[in-house]
């Protein structure tokens, strides 16, 4: 199981980093905001575990990124804010569980095993078009049964493209499924993902419509 740590207070990050990884957990470490939102967009995790008091921004803020995204990773909030509307906060900004410091470091493990189960447990319907099948729960991807290996970005472009079958996805709207955020990339970013899931799945799976965006088989226009 792979975990993110956000957290800024060192000692205690220390500290539950080391317990973590003492049962069997790997533990990547960040201490800001804007250090969350670009590791979480390139490295997908079993569990993030976040802290809302953080440089360079809110722990509220990276979650809603997250979110934004599609992005359905178990989010259990660490802080010393303990009250009601805090509390209430996190679980609607689309935190799964919440643990107020000081914690026991033995509830913190309990609670994140239990987010992570949760979130196996969810009813993700799985996605098809043509062959392909998208599992989101599993975030598998295979092409006539055979399993197809796709980097982080490839995935949730497939995905957006197969949530909206016979519609057009703007570059702009793809921008933010993939980033949670537009025209903070490359030009040419997109079609890069989109030339390797055709190489990948087939030239024929998604078609660009010139002028407006990608969409999932059919003719161009």
């Amino acid at each position: 199981m792979n975990l993110l740590l956000v957290e800024d207070d060192e000692m205690l990050a220390e500290a539950v980093r080391a317990g973590l990884e003492q049962n069997g957990w790997r533990v990547d470490w960040v201490a800001d905001a804007g250090a969350a939102r670009t590791i979480l967009v390139d490295h997908p995790y079993d569990a993030v575990l976040l802290d809302l008091g953080l440089p360079g921004g809110s722990g509220l803020g990276v979650l809603s990124n997250l979110r934004a995204r599609y992005d359905a990773t178990p989010v259990l909030i660490i802080t010393a804010r303990d009250k009601l509307t805090d509390r209430i906060g996190g679980l609607d900004a689309g935190a799964d569980d919440y643990i107020v410091k000081p914690f026991q470091l033995d509830e913190l493990f309990a609670r994140l095993r239990a987010v992570i189960r949760r979130s196996q447990g969810r009813v993700s319907p799985v996605l098809t078009f043509n062959g392909i099948k998208l599992d989101p729960a599993q975030r598998r991807v295979t092409h006539r049964d055979e399993s197809v290996a796709l980097s982080v970005h490839e995935y949730r472009t497939l995905m957006l493209l197969m949530e909206r079958q016979g519609r057009v996805v703007t570059r702009e709207q793809l921008e933010e499924g993939i980033y949670g955020s537009s025209g903070t990339i490359e030009s040419n970013t997109i079609a890069v993902y989109i030339h390797q899931l055709r190489r990948k799945l087939g030239e024929e799976t998604i078609v660009t419509v010139h002028g407006f965006g990608y969409r999932m088989g059919g003719n161009g226009a």
